[in-house]
Parts: C-alpha cells; sequence; structure tokens
C-alpha cells in the first residue's frame, strides 16, 4: 500500500482547492502555515484540519485586510477540548450509555448525551439503562432495524456502514450530488459593516455550530447564543461558550417569539443548526425571516446533507463517522475489531470553521456588492471532503499539551479558573480577545 507522501502540505492543497471553489470566485489570501503535527488517523485528518482552520483564516485576512497565520500543532489541540482547569475537573463529555455495541450483524453507536435521546434508545430497547443490559439487548437485533427503530422514536443512532454502502446508499448519493457549500445569493443594497460588533444569532448546538461562532467573537462579532429551556450540553459549554452572551427563549410562547423576531431584525448573520425545515414549522421559514431581516446573512447546517431521505434525521459528528464509512475503514486499516473513528471529531470542528469561513466570504460580498446569502452546510458533507483523499496506513502519534502550548491568561469561569490552549489563528500577530469567559447557557438577557 502506498505512503502518504512526506510533504504534508500536499494533502492540504487537495482539501484547499476544494474549499476555496466552494466558496466561491473571489481572491483568497496566503494563510502562513507554521508547525508541525499530525494525529494517528488513517484519512488525511489532520491536514483536512488545518485546511478547515486556514480557511477561516485567510476569510479573516480577507476581510479586514490584515495578514492570517496558523500553527499547526495548537490548530490539531483546538479540535479537541482545549480549556485546562484550575483546581476544578470538567464535566464528562458522554452519557453512561453512549457509544457502540455490537448488534447481531454489526455495529451500532448509541447517540444518548440529551437525557430524551437516551429515554428513545431505552424505549426501543426495553431493558436496564446500564451498558451491560444494553449490550446484552443489542446483541439480539440486526443493526438497520435497530437504527431505524430508535430514529422513529425520535432517537439518535447510527449503524456501521462501509464507504462502498455508503456510496450506494439513496443518503450517501444524495450528499455526493451536494456542493461542500450551497449559496443562494439576494440583491438588496445592503449597507456595509464591520465585523468589529457584527450581530451574530446563534441558534446551534454541539458542536459545530458553536466552534463557528466561538472563531467569529474571538475577532471582534457581537455573539448571542439562544437556548431552548430545557437544553443542556454540560460537557461542552465551557469549550464552546466563549466570547459569547447566552440567552434563553421558548419560541412556543408568543412573548419570547416577538423577543426572538426583535433580535432577528437588528441581525447582521443567523448561524443556526435545526434540522432541515425545523425553522419553518415553528413559524420562521425563509421567507418570512427574510421579510423580517432582510439584509441578513443566514447559514444553516445539518448532519445528513440538506437533501435525501435522511435530510431530517438527528445526527451528530460520532454517527455520521458510522454512517460514512469513516469508522468502518479505520477499523480495517487498524485491524481492530470494532468500530475505530477518527482521533477526534473533526467533522464537527472542521465543519464549524468552514461555517466561520462561510459567514466572512457573505460578508466580504456584502460589503463588496451590496448582496446579502444563505448558505447550507452539513457533517455528511464535509465527511466527503475528508474522504475524497483515499485512507492508507496509519500515521501519526498523540500530540501532548506542554506548559509552552498554554496561554498565559487566566480565565474566570462561573466554574472556577482555567487556561487555555493557544488559539492556533493569529491575525496581524495578534490571537483573538473573547470579551466573555465561558459560562452556562441562558445566563445573560435575550437583548444585543
Amino acid at each position: 500500500m502506498a505512503q502518504r507522501p512526506p510533504n504534508l502540505r500536499t494533502m492540504i492543497n487537495t482539501f484547499t482547492s476544494q474549499i476555496t471553489a466552494a466558496l466561491g470566485p473571489a481572491p483568497h489570501p496566503h494563510v502562513d502555515i507554521t508547525g508541525t503535527g499530525t494525529l494517528p488517523s488513517c484519512f488525511a485528518t489532520s491536514d483536512f484540519s488545518v485546511a478547515t482552520l486556514a480557511a477561516a483564516a485567510g476569510e479573516l485576512a480577507a476581510l479586514t485586510g490584515g495578514q492570517a497565520a496558523v500553527n499547526r500543532r495548537h490548530a490539531l489541540m483546538w479540535f479537541d477540548m482545549t480549556l485546562q482547569p484550575k483546581g476544578w475537573t470538567l464535566p464528562n463529555l458522554w452519557d453512561p450509555i453512549a457509544g457502540d455495541y455490537e448488534t447481531a450483524d454489526g455495529w451500532i453507536r448509541l447517540h444518548t448525551n440529551a437525557p430524551h435521546h437516551c429515554a428513545a434508545a431505552v424505549s426501543v430497547l426495553k431493558c436496564d439503562v446500564n451498558r451491560e443490559a444494553v449490550a446484552k439487548t443489542v446483541k439480539g437485533w440486526d443493526k438497520a432495524d435497530l437504527e431505524t427503530a430508535i430514529t422513529a422514536a425520535n432517537g439518535a443512532s447510527a449503524a456501521m456502514y462501509s464507504q462502498t454502502e455508503w456510496a450506494d446508499h439513496p443518503q450517501g448519493r444524495a450528499v455526493a450530488s451536494e456542493p461542500l457549500i450551497h449559496w443562494d445569493t439576494y440583491d438588496h443594497d445592503a449597507p456595509s459593516v464591520e465585523l468589529k460588533g457584527l450581530k451574530v444569532l446563534d441558534l446551534t448546538r454541539v458542536l459545530a455550530g458553536p466552534v463557528a461562532t466561538r472563531f467569529l467573537a474571538g475577532f471582534g462579532a457581537q455573539v448571542l447564543r439562544i437556548d431552548p429551556p430545557s437544553w443542556n450540553e454540560d460537557g461542552v459549554v465551557p469549550e464552546v461558550t466563549l466570547g459569547k452572551r447566552c440567552a434563553g427563549l421558548d419560541l412556543t410562547r408568543m412573548d419570547d417569539r416577538a423577543t426572538f423576531e426583535y433580535l432577528l431584525a437588528d441581525a447582521d448573520v443567523l448561524v443556526h443548526g435545526y434540522r432541515p425545515g425545523a425553522l419553518a414549522r415553528m413559524g420562521f421559514d425563509a421567507a418570512y425571516m427574510r421579510k423580517v431581516a432582510p439584509h441578513l446573512i443566514d447559514v444553516s447546517l445539518c448532519a445528513y446533507g440538506h437533501t435525501g431521505p435522511w435530510s431530517k434525521r438527528r445526527g451528530f459528528d460520532s454517527l455520521v463517522q458510522m454512517s460514512s464509512g469513516i469508522a468502518h475503514t479505520g477499523m480495517l486499516q487498524a485491524k481492530a475489531d470494532r468500530p475505530k473513528p477518527l482521533p477526534m471529531q473533526a467533522l464537527d470542528h472542521g465543519t464549524g470553521y468552514l461555517i466561520a469561513a462561510t459567514v466572512l466570504r457573505a460578508l466580504r460580498n456584502r460589503n463588496e456588492t451590496g448582496q446579502t446569502a444563505t448558505a447550507r452546510l452539513s457533517l455528511a458533507r464535509s465527511a466527503a471532503l475528508l474522504t475524497s483523499v483515499p485512507a492508507q496506513a496509519f500515521d501519526g502519534t498523540a500530540i501532548p499539551i506542554t506548559p509552552d502550548d498554554i496561554d498565559n491568561q487566566v480565565e474566570q469561569t462561573p466554574w472556577g479558573p482555567a487556561q487555555r490552549v493557544n488559539f492556533p489563528v493569529t491575525l496581524n500577530a495578534n490571537r483573538p480577545t473573547w470579551p466573555e469567559p465561558a459560562g452556562p447557557l441562558r445566563r445573560h438577557p435575550a437583548s444585543w
């Protein structure tokens, strides 16, 4: 089997050319990439990660007229957890039931971090809520039948398929036909607006959308995140709320709907991660939002693509890795006896930085032409970008965090003091400045 070329920039350029084409015909400034490091993967995961982050950095430089640089080592660290608590402990990322289980004919992954997703899985399995009972029960199911049953119960799961099976699957074919970024533009003579103070309304959850808006907040945007009353994501809130104000609204209440419309009317950018059609069912379809906010840049993401039979399916990075063949190929290349995922949630983080790049490109276009835009991205289409470079033998090693990797600044979070890994992107040699420390959801008023 051929070995990966020693010049890692070759793979970065392969990804970058596809990303640049997806962003559209406009100058894409050079981004200096420094540092080294490759995490263990049979895919060019590290190169993919650096390329997506460099795309956001390049659009940042283009918009501001500055010079951007990306540190490869720190880029790979920021595709994981970067917060380093001082005297306290981060919550567990995963629910005790979440994980991979062997079925009668293969493997399935259950995503149960949200209580209602856990309840949905247990309602199908009809077993005790512990890993031993779940494993024993899952063993009696065929993977596709269990995947279908949990999905029908409004849960989240994914059977493991090979890349070949995914390519032949109706949803795999639908994703393959979608662009990496789907654009629609509108002529509205929109006034120009600067990145500093840009009003970004953030209706996203774990993890891609929050990564995007965290990037924007660090370089000047005013980000207001909105969550419903019952939603929590304790494992990642300390990581992804950095720089943002976080409010709560219940869009089933008339007064909260009125507040949301007020926020929307004054927003420059909306980033949302609802499944296709979900906002429309709440009365906020694209036409209505454009009537309320005609100059709005509207960027949406979903898990499994915006067309095809699974377009409305719940999904997360780890599930898309199972569906799209990534975990299966990893298992084969590693000669393992169970699914072998990527070394980090690269689909989430990579898509997040692509969303940030999309927002910045749309803002640049608005300032230059007066046009506004909507754009759509998905985790599954980002997986297709990653796997467009064929898998090879496993390569790379873990990168330990050393004291030299840590920013000296102390972040005073509500849970206790912390520090972070140095952010990999600099603009004119300056790192981002986040106006808010990380903190719990719904802690701020719903106002700009």
